[in-house]
């Protein structure tokens, strides 16, 4: 089993026991604000379990069908938790108007609060863990899951203290408005991550940072060619694409233009995990002004 597999059924395990805590919290208390954060558990399980797809199905080796593999398969998942996110927001908010009408006193706020923060702890602890190593193992899916978990944290933290005031002041109109900001909260985050996935099946290009980082080992490695242009790149889950064109003199053998690919990809592979390079080799006479990296400028 792949471990980006494993930690998905991680995160679908530690969803069950934050919801079945979550929901004890509620149930103790009555509290809307804390029947909010349960709900939002329930996305987190939904989510888990469809980030355990994704990553199953981002896994299979290239096909006939499928020649550059299946990874793009993790941000469908992605898309699909920013959707319930913002679900969940909806349905939180549309609980909070109707409390509003019928706005009733928080039973054992104590107890409630000791279980809810405990299951914000474990939120909190496998967000971290999903965030370390979903950057480790370059899956979208992972990080995901951990920021949505994060946002998590964030709003039961807010929801702790919202249900801390209102049994200090006994204002209960506080609790069904700290719900709604909660939706809001969630609301922002799952636009967050369906823009940032949605970005992804566009095959943006990589960060500015990371390109530099990709040229600079091109004009390291590139001895013996004259420059390199249209440089292009996109992400698909896992795997970074790199193109770029290669201009050598035009009576270079072929088998000396291909020493100097095969030097590029291996200095890529290096510098760039699990990278797949296509490298175009054209004449001096296909050489471009704009976007030029030139190692070597030959006699």
């Amino acid at each position: 089993m792949h471990r980006t597999i494993a930690y998905a059924l991680g995160s679908v395990a530690v969803g069950v026991v934050v919801l079945g805590l979550k929901y004890l919290a509620y149930w103790l208390t009555g509290s809307v604000a804390l029947y909010s954060d349960a709900l939002e558990s329930i996305i987190n399980i939904v989510a888990a379990g469809a980030a355990v797809v994704a990553l199953r199905v981002s896994a299979m080796p290239a096909d006939d069908n499928h020649p550059f593999g299946h990874s793009k398969a993790e941000y469908f998942s992605s898309v699909l938790e920013g959707v319930l996110i913002v679900i969940a927001a909806l349905a939180i908010l549309r609980e909070a108007w109707l409390s509003l009408s019928h706005l009733k006193a928080i039973s054992a706020p104590v107890e409630g609060l000791a279980i809810n923060a405990l299951a914000t702890l474990i939120n909190g602890l496998w967000s971290w863990v999903l965030i370390r190593q979903g950057r480790k193992l370059r899956s979208l899916a992972l990080v995901a899951d951990g920021k949505h978990l994060f946002t998590d944290v964030i709003t039961s933290g807010g929801v702790f203290l919202g249900v801390v005031l209102v049994g200090l002041t006994g204002w209960l109109i506080l609790d069904p408005l700290i719900a709604a900001l909660v939706a809001l909260n969630i609301l922002w985050s799952g636009w967050g991550l369906v823009r940032e996935s949605v970005g992804g099946l566009m095959d943006e290009s990589l960060p500015a940072e990371e390109l530099d980082r990709i040229r600079e080992v091109i004009f390291k490695h590139a001895e013996g060619a004259y420059q390199a242009h249209d440089l292009r790149t996109r992400l698909a889950g896992r795997k970074t694409f790199i193109e770029f064109h290669l201009v050598v003199a035009g009576q270079m053998p072929v088998d000396e233009a291909h020493e100097i690919c095969d030097r590029l990809e291996s200095a890529l592979h290096e510098a760039v995990d699990d990278c797949v390079v296509t490298i175009h080799v054209e004449p001096e006479d296909k050489a471009k002004i704009a976007d030029v990296y030139v190692p070597y400028e030959g006699p």
